[in-house]
């Protein structure tokens, strides 16, 4: 049988992962002592993330220590350089602004907010000390040149402020150093990590992790369609976690976070056909190159202790962005929430006199990961018409809606409420809008329709995003529309940024004056 056939029908022979990678000192046997049978039902065996470390709030925690620590010492060293005068408030501000942003981004450039970053305190101190003498040092230049403030005070600022921010931010990183450290031999910042095929290619990737990771990385399983790697073994050290086809569930429901490709790069077809199904998976996929004949250059690699890989998909947001973007989107939502206040409570009102009922609407949504969550808005059908599962969409002069709910979906003024779940943490302010459960075009679910529909769930929903402004907002009567609105999602998912998310902010008003299918 040729290699093509063999390998779309499945049919493989006995050693055909071995072939062009002879391991000294391993042997089938090994796999079998390594691996244990499992069935589908037995993945809830696998010990649940619940004691876990969360990476981006690590990282978030830090960035924030870090904004509160530059302009704090600013602030203070400002004070202590001016005493009895009067405060300079608009140069004050500059300069805060000013430093705070320099520092953080030359940290972020030299990859400080890195957990591995964190656990290296020497590293750390001297950043740190870097990042500050340069933001203060723009800082300086950019003063002297519009001539703000007295030499002395200007020289007394600066001095207190790099004292300051630089003792408290390293005794900061000293206790977080220290704490990286235990909860690193603990396994509480591992990532959750599942390898998919089987052999002695797969056992010699456990074992090399397992010897140089130095607690990187807590190994579920692996995931393998091969029956002679389902035979009982001796010591049960990992567990076969079941085939290909129940990958993708596995990963979304126990939140893996690495999955690594062992598989011969000469079974082609088997690794496109696992690659396609993971494009909807917020994971890093890595191919295992330890063992491949291809040699490219180190910088080709990405490495976990010794061990080189290739990587292949990325998770859309990394941890800095993640961490960036919660912190955005909970400080401009309590901002707009404040601000919007008195516009919020006269939809209510109109909502509570246009019609009986409750003023809020709860409606069940996909999210992150698949995730189902409640999403608030602003009650705009009449109480006994409203469709929690959406199973029939809103429409133009639909008789379900009230003159006051046209009015204000019209304006997008019912979705108002969605910044609380901003701060909750189940949305984003920019990112695909979350459809509802049964939402449908020509009598099929949404997911039936568009191949590859849950890509666009790899990032949180958002209230506004990139297919809203772009006029793909409203009713989905058509396949085109709901294609171009996924099409659109997965733009922004594979392009995001701070200044993307900024940018289609900056026009989603223009959008909801100017558009003509929302209501």
């Amino acid at each position: 049988m040729r290699l093509a056939e063999r390998l779309t029908s499945g049919s493989r022979t006995s050693d055909d992962d071995e072939q062009g990678c002879s391991l000294p000192g391993f042997h089938v046997a090994d796999l079998h002592r390594t691996f244990k049978p499992c069935e589908a039902s037995d993945a809830a065996q696998v010990p649940p993330p619940v004691s876990r470390i969360s990476q981006p709030l690590l990282v978030g925690a830090l960035m924030l220590f870090d904004t509160l620590n530059f302009s704090g010492s600013g602030l203070v060293a400002f004070l202590a350089a001016t005493p009895g005068s009067g405060v300079d408030w608009p140069w004050l501000a500059a300069g805060l602004a000013v430093v705070t942003v320099i520092g953080l981004a030359a940290l972020h450039r030299n990859w400080i907010y890195t957990i591995r970053a964190f656990g290296d305190f020497p590293r750390q101190i001297m950043a740190l000390a870097v990042a500050l003498a340069g933001a203060l040092a723009l800082w300086n230049a950019v003063s002297i040149l519009a001539r703000a403030g007295t030499p002395d005070v200007l020289r007394t600022w600066t001095i207190v402020w790099f004292a300051t921010g630089w003792v408290f931010g390293a005794a900061v990183r000293a206790i977080l150093a220290v704490a990286v450290k235990t909860w690193t031999r603990q396994g509480r910042l591992a990532r959750r990590t599942v390898i998919v095929g089987g052999g002695l290619r797969a056992l010699q990737t456990v074992r090399r992790l397992k010897e140089s990771g130095k607690g990187a990385l807590q190994i579920l399983g692996l995931f393998d369609d091969r029956k002679r790697a389902r035979q009982p073994g001796d010591d049960g050290a990992f567990t076969l976690l079941g085939s290909f086809d129940a990958l993708e569930a596995f990963c979304r429901e126990q939140r893996v976070d690495l999955l690594i490709v062992a598989i011969p790069p000469s079974a082609e077809a088997r690794i496109l056909h696992i690659l396609k199904a993971l494009l909807a998976l917020p994971v890093d996929v890595r191919i295992l190159a330890a063992v491949s004949r291809l040699r490219l250059r180190d910088r080709a690699y990405n490495y976990i202790g010794d061990v080189p890989f290739l990587p292949v998909f990325d998770k859309p947001i990394s941890d800095w962005g993640h961490a960036l973007k919660a912190m955005f989107d909970r400080v401009v939502a309590a901002i707009l929430i404040l601000a919007l206040c008195p516009v919020m409570a006269l939809v209510a009102l109109g909502v509570r006199m246009s019609s009986r009922g409750p003023i809020l609407f709860h409606q069940i949504r996909y999210g992150f990961n698949n995730e189902s969550f409640s999403v608030f808005k602003f009650r705009s059908m009449y109480v006994d018409q409203c469709d929690a599962t959406a199973s029939k969409l809103v429409t133009r002069n639909d008789p379900r809606v009230t003159p006051f709910g046209a009015f204000i979906r019209r304006w997008s003024l019912d979705e108002l409420p969605q910044l609380f779940n901003v701060l909750l943490g189940d949305l984003s302010l920019v990112g695909p809008r979350p459809h509802a459960l049964g939402g449908k075009v020509a009598g099929l679910l949404y997911e039936q329709v568009v191949d590859g529909y849950f890509a666009r769930h790899r990032v949180k929903p958002g209230i506004t995003g990139w297919a809203q402004i772009n006029g793909w907002r409203g009713e989905t009567d058509t396949i085109e529309k709901i294609e171009q609105r996924v099409a659109h999602d997965v733009y922004y998912i594979e392009n995001w940024s701070i200044w993307f998310d900024l940018k289609i902010l900056a026009l989603t008003p223009i959008s909801v004056v100017t558009s003509k299918n929302a209501f």
